[in-house]
């Protein structure tokens, strides 16, 4: 009788205005976007046919086991490495701490149904910029190390050539939105599910920063295509050592 969906916010494409609103246009780009738009429309035929079904839109999240995209970011602070951005840094960028999502999951298996059956974009309340994110990481590692701002469309344009020759496993979902304002509006969750997000952005990167380190032995020589994996680098193993 009751369903729970995790979505994604990527169903809103590349941002063109913040904070994103449930009721915004949705605009998948590539096959993951596209794909959670398609299975959100087959819940809401489920709706339509009388099932309770929750609808859950979080942000980028972060926790134990998190690796991806994220582990470049953590072996280059871990090695002492400057980190590079793409554009000026000063975009807010909002992430969610995986045990946040955990808590939105739970409220959603307990409300009544009138509450329940609804969508609802999950994120940290307290956040700021790419830069603050990349910071507080480099921060942690304890180098003395910084964020350094990268020109746009040159950054972008290389990043594209890399990808197309399967030299980066960076994909444009990555390099096309790092440098656009990135938020979604959480009050329909807090005023409906009664949602309180615990952990800030500083708090969610710290968290899973510290599992890296103490787990590096363990992962460094795995490689994959998931989130749960460190990806295969290609040239950025060499452009590490510029920074």
């Amino acid at each position: 009788r009751r369903f729970i969906y995790i979505s994604s916010t990527a169903v809103y494409g590349v941002p063109d205005h913040s904070p994103l609103l449930e009721t915004d246009r949705l605009h998948g780009v590539g096959p993951y976007g596209e794909s959670k738009i398609a299975a959100e429309t087959l819940c809401q035929q489920s709706r339509n046919n009388g099932m309770c079904i929750s609808i859950l839109r979080p942000k980028t999240f972060v926790g134990p086991e998190r690796l991806g995209a994220f582990e470049i970011l953590y072996q280059w602070a871990y090695e002492g490495r400057h980190f590079p951005v793409i554009g000026s840094g000063t975009n807010r960028y909002q992430l969610l701490d995986v045990e946040d999502l955990c808590t939105a999951i739970w409220l959603c298996a307990n409300a009544t149904p009138n509450v329940a059956d609804d969508t609802y974009n999950i994120a940290a309340f307290d956040f700021g910029t790419m830069r603050d994110n990349v910071q507080v990481v480099l921060d942690r590692a304890g180098h003395r190390r910084h964020a350094i701002p990268l020109p746009r469309a040159p950054a972008v344009a290389a990043l594209k050539v890399l990808r197309a020759l399967h030299l980066s496993p960076l994909y444009p979902w990555i390099y096309e939105t790092a440098a656009e304002h990135s938020e979604v509006s959480i009050e329909r969750a807090i005023v409906r599910l009664r949602f309180q997000p615990r952990y800030s952005n500083r708090d969610a990167l710290t968290r899973n920063f510290d599992w890296y380190v103490a787990n590096r032995r363990k992962v460094k020589h795995l490689t994959g295509t998931t989130h749960r994996e460190p990806w295969k680098k290609g040239i950025l193993n060499f452009v590490r050592h510029l920074f």
